[in-house]
């Protein structure tokens, strides 16, 4: 009788999961290979073009967190490669240890409403924080729960829309981490099982579904809609069910073909699901070998940059990969970035604004 009466409750999680699907459909998975090879994944999902960059910052970089007031300030100890996005924020990006930051979308965030003492992040720099100043997802994580950070957000820019964001980080060792703030707090859940991450509704929830599919097998049956439930599902039958290499040109071909698996077609519409969105990118980032695989939809083209190539010593130029004006390129692109005049800014937030 008890064992039917937890079913019963995994089943109503797992509905209230399912109804709360509409979002924007990013999905992020970790795939553990053999010999220590640890790849990450995600796709990029947007309503609207994105103007996304790939830069290369040099470590040395002296940044502050752009939320005013007692706003962090910090001097980068890594170099990384990463990915910005409306001009405004970084989305993505692996450092030179093979830390690995992913910003997903996660409406139903809830940030501070007043920081108190606590060092204030603009939401567009989070990613890139923990890029310039971890190796590990352990460390990471003991930083933050020694010295707490303000994440203060605001509206997308040139829109009305408030920006709610979760982060995954994960590192060479196949650990990973979930930041979330829930109700005004941050929510971290850190292990090597937490390898697939998708949107709404919060981290805890995601999980249910991962029991619930579990229990059915993936070869049996698995959603098919882009609702952020039915991706997670998908991402994590197919993340344990690809074969375990030790070559890192398999392992990032074969998690790019879990990442096709779960993206949005472009264009698509979903009636009564008006955030679902056309996958606008991807990106597979090998931590074991430091190369970071960029696959662009609209225009088709797949290439890498190879950290190891880099020069990310301090003092080293800030570089900038030209796009948007019909490059096309393919291979080892490491080369073809170029030095820029003026570094990327972060968006500054107004953190004496009270959020929706």
């Amino acid at each position: 009788m008890m064992k039917l009466k937890r079913q019963w409750v995994l089943l109503g999680v797992v509905a209230a999961v399912f109804a709360a699907g509409s979002a924007d459909a990013c999905t992020r998975v970790v795939y553990h290979g053999k010999d220590g090879l640890v790849i990450t994944g995600r796709t990029m999902d947007w309503k609207d073009p994105m103007h996304s960059r790939l830069w290369i910052f040099p470590k040395g970089l002296e940044h502050e967190g752009g939320a005013g007031r007692n706003s962090v300030h910090w001097v980068s100890r890594y170099g990384s490669v990463v990915v910005t996005s409306l001009n405004a924020a970084v989305s993505d990006g692996m450092n030179q240890k093979g830390l690995v930051a992913n910003m997903l979308w996660l409406a139903g965030s809830k940030y501070p409403d007043d920081c108190g003492k606590e060092p204030r992040l603009s939401i567009a720099a989070w990613a890139q924080y923990f890029l310039d100043n971890f190796s590990s997802v352990k460390e990471a994580v003991a930083s933050i729960k020694a010295h707490p950070l303000c994440v203060v957000s605001d509206k997308i820019p040139g829109t009305d829309r408030y920006t709610t964001l979760h982060l995954s980080i994960s590192d060479a060792n196949g650990n990973s981490a979930i930041f979330e703030y829930i109700d005004g707090k941050l929510v971290i859940h850190e292990g090597r099982e937490y390898q697939v991450m998708t949107n709404d509704p919060e981290y805890s929830q995601q999980l249910a579904i991962e029991k619930y599919w579990n229990q059915i097998g993936g070869t049996t049956f698995l959603p098919g809609t882009n609702r952020a439930a039915d991706r997670f599902a998908r991402a994590a039958f197919y993340i344990h069910a690809i074969p375990k290499t030790a070559n890192q040109s398999e392992g990032a071909a074969e998690v790019m073909s879990v990442l096709q698996n779960v993206s949005v077609p472009m264009g698509i519409s979903t009636p009564g699901q008006p955030n679902i969105s056309s996958t606008r990118w991807r990106v597979v980032a090998d931590q074991t070998g430091l190369k970071y695989y960029y696959n662009s939809v609209s225009s088709m083209d797949t290439f890498w940059v190879n950290l190891h190539q880099a020069d990310l010593k301090k003092g080293a130029p800030i570089l900038q990969l030209p796009m948007g004006q019909g490059q096309v390129y393919s291979g080892d692109v490491t080369a073809d970035f170029k030095p820029v005049g003026k570094p990327f800014e972060f968006v500054t937030v107004s953190p004496e604004k009270t959020q929706p």
